[in-house]
């Protein structure tokens, strides 16, 4: 029987309400911890005290503490200024935005007292106030490889402006994650990739990759399906570039060879906080919800889903979402980076233009196909309800601790521990 753990989770900004992929996964991680261990819930943000987010997240974590800024950086106004007096910063702005000294001095407090067995930084960005000497086991929780998002928003970015910052950010975020990395006792990756990517800057073993989850319940599969006939969609954070990006050039490069074959299909972008840019998308065939009650409802509906994303790190939960649901999914390889796929048998994946509208047109027009890619991916999504991830993750957490022989492998999967 293993002794109780006491765990410090750190996380920049509110964890509710849950709508990012990377809100999903810490908060659904951090509720399993929670159900067997104690989980002190550090959650900080900008713009004043809100009691009410307080109080809720006391509902979910009893022994959260939150800490709040009185100034604000949501507006874009406000963004621009506070950029340009970060701007000769060595750490990059996505990082150095979050730096709060009440933070900083409550984790230094912490860590002077060690009050908890086992840290975790949720997100590089939180690691910007942990104390230079870190004297508890600290893992360091990457969603993503930061500074790949960054590398890949410089290759694909056309404005000339627009480009050098994201070269100038790349830069400075490539320097202070390799340093990052290397300063905490241990990593949490969620792809072999992300793990091959920072073992560029620290022996692999290191890293341990604990894969992304999903909530079968919430997701359940419906076979009969209920789609409605042609009807495409895309779910995610609209207000994300590489979201931005993915739907861009899904409605100008691949819809319209789509449409062309299928004159009755359409294109439906689900997801909070469209930017203008999405919302100019718009039109005939393709429709923009905004937020909705149940992206649930959507995705049943759907005869195909689509991931056309360009730009990313990480792994893509929308992907196991979408296959809980029994969704077939065409997407491309940075879409799927990272998730336990297979070509041609739960997933269909096109990295360019032409082949992901054939691939498309052919879902929709082969019903048995589809019906074929639907309940292969039902069945894969299976493998990754978030109980089991969690478990995943309490492992590598214990072995830091000192409640496990210390690690001797890399990867813990989705099916044993």
């Amino acid at each position: 029987m293993w002794g109780n753990v006491r765990i410090l989770w750190v996380k920049a900004d509110k964890l509710l309400p849950v709508h990012s992929g990377g809100n999903i996964r810490s908060y659904n991680i951090a509720r399993g911890l929670d159900a067997q261990h104690a989980v002190t819930f550090l959650s900080y943000y900008d713009g004043g005290r809100d009691e009410g987010y307080e109080e809720e997240l006391k509902r979910h974590f009893p022994d959260s503490v939150c800490l709040f800024k009185e100034t604000s950086t949501k507006s874009g106004h406000a963004r621009v200024l506070d950029y340009l007096v970060r701007f000769f910063s060595g750490a990059p702005y996505a990082v150095s935005r979050f730096a709060s000294p009440r933070v900083r001095e409550r984790l230094k407090g912490w860590f002077e007292e060690r009050c908890f067995d086992v840290v975790v930084c949720d997100f590089l960005d939180a690691a910007v106030n942990f104390p230079k000497k870190i004297t508890i086991p600290t893992v360091l929780f990457q969603h993503n490889v930061e500074s790949e998002i960054w590398r890949r928003h410089a290759l694909v970015q056309s404005h000339p402006a627009k480009k050098l910052l994201y070269q100038i950010e790349f830069a400075k975020m490539l320097g202070y994650e390799r340093k990052m990395v290397r300063q905490f006792q241990h990593v949490i990756a969620v792809s072999e990739h992300d793990r091959e990517l920072m073992s560029r800057w620290v022996e692999p073993s290191h890293i341990t990759i604990v894969p992304t989850g999903v909530d079968l319940r919430q997701f359940e599969a419906k076979f009969p399906g209920t789609e409605k006939e042609n009807l495409v969609i895309f779910v995610g954070a609209m207000d994300w570039e590489p979201n931005i990006d993915a739907v861009q050039y899904f409605c100008q490069e691949i819809w319209p060879s789509v449409q062309a074959n299928i004159p009755g299909a359409r294109f439906r972008i689900v997801g909070r906080n469209p930017d203008r840019r999405v919302q100019k998308l718009a039109g005939e065939t393709v429709e923009v919800t905004g937020s909705v009650p149940s992206v649930v409802d959507h995705l049943h509906a759907a005869a195909l889903v689509v991931v056309p994303l360009r730009i990313g790190g990480g792994t893509r939960l929308k992907i196991y979402e979408a296959m809980a649901a029994g969704k077939a999914v065409v997407s491309t390889s940075v879409g799927a980076e990272g998730l336990d796929v297979h070509h041609g048998r739960d997933i269909v994946l096109a990295d360019d233009a032409t082949t992901f509208s054939e691939s498309v047109v052919r879902l929709l027009r082969d019903e048995p196909l589809r019906r074929r890619y639907e309940k292969s991916a039902a069945a894969l999504a299976v493998q990754y309800d978030w109980a089991t991830i969690s478990e995943k993750f309490l492992f590598v957490l214990r072995s830091l601790a000192g409640g496990v022989p210390r690690m001797h492998r890399q990867y813990v999967s989705a099916t044993e521990v």
